[in-house]
């Protein structure tokens, strides 16, 4: 009988000692998983903005995709024409669509006929590059200003969107870099920014701005919608 009540009594003690085990099991597990909801979006994560209509999305990866930053097609950029035939719209209205992303873009200005990086531009394109927040899409849309030919403007405005692309995979060396990042080069034919764009955050902002010298830039933003 004494046998009998000491087993029964190490059988509840194990019992209790699982049970116990199990419960922390458990609590552990739930509060990992309301960290993993409380924490920030990574940056492997897609987010998807409220202004990410279907239209939106549509322009957005016919761009991205012929201009090379979806893999699908091409390579790494699109110049002045290619731009404005894959993206079948008017000027203004290339624009427009990038409007909504004012809080995530920049405006990297440069001097009449350079496109070399000063302080300023190295400094406010790598605080939106970091600024990821679970964004896809890194673009870069180089424009050139009315001075000098086209042919010029076209190069001009290449060399800007390259000189930006090519510090941000040097200083970042992410060896997914180029499926991440894409260029547009606008010279100075199509999609020329308004007045408007001067209240942007730009590299340049102590200075005077008009459609002159807010044109020599490149335009460069995260896209958060997902395609």
């Amino acid at each position: 009988m004494k046998k009998i009540i000491i087993h029964a009594a190490i059988a509840v003690v194990v019992f209790l000692a699982m049970s116990l085990t199990v419960a922390s099991w458990l609590g552990a597990a739930t509060e990992r998983a309301q960290e993993s909801v409380e924490s920030p979006v990574g940056v492997a994560s897609a987010a998807d903005e409220s202004y990410c209509t279907p239209e939106l999305r549509t322009i957005l990866k016919r761009v991205l995709t012929s201009c090379g930053i979806i893999r699908e097609g091409g390579g790494r950029g699109c110049k002045p024409m290619d731009a404005q035939s894959v993206a079948a719209m008017s000027g203004p209205d290339f624009n427009a669509l990038f409007t909504p992303m004012v809080d995530r873009a920049g405006i990297i200005q440069f001097d009449v006929s350079s496109a070399e990086l000063d302080v300023d531009a190295i400094n406010l394109i790598d605080n939106i590059f970091a600024d990821r927040r679970g964004a896809s899409y890194f673009l870069i849309v180089a424009r050139a200003s009315p001075e000098g030919s086209v042919e010029f403007n076209r190069e001009l405005s290449e060399k800007r969107a390259t000189a930006l692309y090519n510090h941000l995979k040097a200083s970042y060396r992410d060896p997914d870099f180029d499926q991440v990042a894409g260029m547009l080069w606008l010279g100075k034919e199509f999609a020329q920014l308004e007045k408007e764009f001067c209240d942007w955050k730009r590299s340049r902002s102590g200075e005077p701005c008009d459609s002159k010298t807010l044109n020599r830039s490149a335009f460069v933003a995260w896209i958060d919608c997902r395609l």
